[in-house]
């Protein structure tokens, strides 16, 4: 598994963005990469159903896609995967691959776990650009990134949910440890302008963000290094689950190119949450 995917990883580093590309471009395609916890209710992390067609049952499908559905697709998505090892489908298990590694990474983002996703519902407009983007671009280099080798799951579905939980409780010190730091800073030292491209663009400077690093106690990188590890064990177990089937065979095989599907080129685009952008 190492060798074919260390072969295709130009492929798989420059199509795992492309979920994202489909927000814009797909109808149904925003709610697959979070989920509103807060608008179950007090302990919904707990209480909500784990698998589909009970959550259907119980709340109907249109609620669900409502308000987030990315512990169930990564589910969804990991069975297809499974298939394509089934198949020996390299093109599928590639693609495949990138898009449930992209969904698995969003659901350990503790802000794709509420309906305040981006601070606009607390006076925190453009936080969830500054904890999930900011942050890694300042500090990422200090991170330590190697998790050590793949590890079965037994059940896929419940592995995901415990993330989406874990990410839910990190909320409480994403968010109040913003507040507190923003009370000792004056609004000319929260902010700061840098050159991006040729436009100078309003950040958060770099001081607050040391701050805000640093009472986090590496909260960002934790949860960057439950993500990778993650994505390793879903590959892993829907490779054993498909029966182990040869990948040498596959060896061969290279996309030599970034594909995005037919369907990801639109005619219209649709409205969507924009949890990217920047600070007002």
């Amino acid at each position: 598994m190492l060798t074919f995917y260390k072969t295709n990883i130009q492929y798989i580093t420059e199509n795992a963005v492309n979920p994202d590309r489909r927000r814009y471009a797909v109808k149904g395609e925003a709610p697959r990469h979070y989920i509103d916890l807060d608008v179950y209710g007090d302990s919904a992390v707990y209480k909500l159903p784990r698998y589909w067609y009970d959550a259907v049952e119980k709340f109907t499908e249109d609620t669900l896609k409502a308000y987030g559905i990315v512990p169930w697709h990564v589910q969804f998505m990991t069975y297809q995967l499974t298939e394509a090892f089934k198949e020996k489908d390299p093109d599928k298990i590639l693609r495949l691959s990138a898009d449930l590694g992209h969904y698995i990474a969003d659901a350990n983002v503790p802000l794709h776990t509420t309906e305040n996703y981006n601070g606009q519902l607390s006076g925190q407009y453009g936080i969830h650009g500054f904890w999930e983007s900011r942050l890694p671009e300042l500090y990422s280099d200090d991170y330590d990134f190697f998790v050590g080798k793949a590890s079965y799951i037994k059940n896929t579905q419940l592995e995901i949910w415990k993330a989406v939980e874990q990410a839910h409780n990190c909320l409480d010190s994403v968010f109040t440890t913003e507040k507190h730091l923003t009370e000792k800073f004056k609004a000319d030292e929260k902010y700061s302008s840098e050159l991006r491209g040729n436009v100078n663009t309003k950040v958060y400077s770099r001081e607050f963000s040391l701050a805000y690093h640093r009472q986090l106690s590496g909260q960002v990188e934790r949860q960057m290094r439950k993500s990778i590890k993650m994505v390793g064990d879903f590959w892993y177990t829907a490779w054993v689950n498909a029966g182990q089937p040869d990948l040498n065979m596959l060896l061969d095989y290279y996309i030599a190119k970034e594909e995005i599907e037919e369907s990801t080129t639109p005619e219209k685009t649709f409205p969507l949450r924009n949890h990217e952008s920047g600070i007002e």
